[in-house]
């Protein structure tokens, strides 16, 4: 147990001090030929929501396996060797740094009054249409980003390397990139997707909510409202969102900002409002990106020493 939780920290930090160096072979990169590969031969026919299923299994068995199989080797040699290859493992899992660096890659050209490079830098984070947003919603789109992977890409992973080390967070590491690719509601994908959707949706349940608490619990709230006045309007707005997890990112937020998130966005020309969440006492502008960014980081923080703390308790217990 204590092995572990100093390969978690040990992640943690390495991702948040270095990040993914872009030049690195990714691990997210291989699961991702794989998935293209598979999907080319079994997303076809009357059996694609079979396949779906038979999909999901392959990829996410056969990385756990991997990555169990690479974290056994190296603690059956070495203790030390174990921690710092299960570390590297989990630092190449989580987001922290390359989320702050791409908030912070819109950030800079907007304080700069440079508009169109912070709308280009925007498009390469969203999936929504750009071109012509001002700096509120620029910075909303950014938040909005933020809110949602500080679970996504943060804590969910470590939620699920607390409960099964590496070879867990690649689990859900592989799953949520199934859902990323193929995990849509259209004609190509609704049925032989619809199981990796749902298993993404399924094993960001508990990190999502978990996460929220902590954003409203640890985090500063700029109207100064109490505990129970944060909790009320998050418990409103959090299930307004049509994802059964990012609204619990998202709505608290909105309320520890003073914003108001959600709105109408387009897609590839094609308007789609979402629900709104939060009250707009302050208006979005540029600021709110690095408030966004430093939510994130406190509340990965503090999702880590609970656990940790939780964990010890466990293994003194």
């Amino acid at each position: 147990m204590i092995s572990h939780l100093i390969a978690i920290a040990l992640g943690l930090a390495i991702d948040r001090i270095i990040g993914d160096p872009p030049n690195w072979p990714h691990p997210v990169r291989w699961i991702g030929t794989a998935i293209r590969k598979l999907t080319k031969h079994w997303n076809h026919g009357p059996n694609a929501f079979r396949n779906g299923f038979w999909l999901l299994g392959t990829i996410a068995v056969t990385v756990f396996l991997l990555v169990y199989a690479a974290v056994f080797w190296a603690y059956s040699l070495n203790a030390f060797l174990g921690i710092a290859v299960e570390a590297v493992l989990i630092a190449s899992g989580l987001a922290q740094r390359s989320l702050k660096d791409a908030a912070m890659e819109v950030y800079n050209p907007l304080t700069n009054k440079n508009i169109v490079l912070a709308r280009e830098k925007l498009s390469w984070i969203v999936g929504r249409d750009t071109e012509g947003l001002n700096e509120s919603e620029i910075t909303r789109g950014v938040v909005e980003t933020v809110s949602e992977n500080t679970s996504d890409g943060v804590t969910a992973p470590l939620f699920w390397a607390f409960l099964l080390g590496a070879p867990g967070l690649w689990l859900y590491k592989s799953v949520n990139t199934l859902d990323s690719m193929v995990g849509y509601r259209n004609e190509e994908f609704e049925q032989f997707g619809f199981a990796s959707a749902k298993a993404d949706d399924v094993l960001n349940f508990i990190p999502s909510r978990l996460t929220g608490c902590l954003i409203l619990i640890l985090t500063s709230n700029k109207r100064s409202l109490t505990m129970r006045q944060r909790f009320t309007e998050w418990l409103r707005d959090a299930p307004k969102h049509p994802s059964p997890n990012s609204g619990w990112l998202e709505a608290a937020t909105a309320v520890q900002l003073g914003v108001e998130l959600g709105g109408l966005n387009r897609y590839r020309g094609i308007e789609s409002q979402r629900a709104r969440m939060g009250t707009p006492v302050y208006p979005l502008e540029a600021s709110h990106i690095k408030e966004a960014v430093s939510q994130m980081q406190t509340a990965t923080t503090g999702f880590f020493i609970l656990f940790a703390l939780g964990g010890i308790f466990l293994g003194i217990a």
